[in-house]
């Protein structure tokens, strides 16, 4: 089966808020998205990056941000598609369903931030298209949050509760070196 790495938000305001401090989920993540891409480059097989740009002023993700810099370790390498996309789906605004199609993608493996926004978005997007997704279990990451009845979800929580909510109806959810196998 024809698959494509997506590699979806690895930017700078995501380093900056590990730096900050941030409980976080995954520390392994971009050790494991730098396997992923170390694979799919040498065996020829399509990279697509998705980049997420805020569209307000003060937004850390602003094209104008520091925060909207890709970090090193998700830089795209040369000829590699990169989309652009202001919303959650990588799918949403872009190109990128034109370049899947066109590559002949059959399945696509979801890997980057946050493990329950737009890599989460855009794997469900992706079913929905009839792609095959694989969610890069340990290839992604998430921040703790509270809900709007006071309740603390810890990182670890919440990237539990986006693989469970993907595997076996929307995706495949994979450790890295399982998808490395493939």
């Amino acid at each position: 089966m024809k698959t494509a790495l997506l590699v979806i938000d690895v930017q700078m305001a995501l380093a900056h808020e590990d730096a900050s401090g941030t409980e976080r989920s995954c520390p392994e993540a971009e050790d494991n998205i730098a396997l992923l891409l170390e694979k799919f480059r040498s065996s020829g097989e399509t990279v697509v990056h998705v980049h997420h740009h805020g569209t307000e002023p003060d937004d850390p993700f602003h094209p104008d941000a520091e925060g909207s810099a890709v970090q090193p370790v998700a830089a795209p390498a040369p000829g590699e598609p990169v989309v652009v996309k202001t919303a959650s789906s990588g799918f949403m605004g872009t190109a990128l369903n034109d370049i899947l199609q066109k590559a002949g993608i059959e399945r696509v493996v979801t890997c980057g931030a946050t493990a329950n926004h737009c890599v989460e978005s855009t794997t469900r997007s992706a079913a929905d298209l009839g792609y095959n997704p694989v969610y890069a279990a340990d290839a992604v990451w998430t921040y703790g949050i509270t809900g709007p009845d006071g309740t603390h979800h810890s990182a670890n929580q919440i990237h539990s509760v986006s693989m469970a909510t993907l595997e076996g109806e929307l995706a495949t959810v994979k450790k890295t070196q399982d998808i490395l196998g493939m």
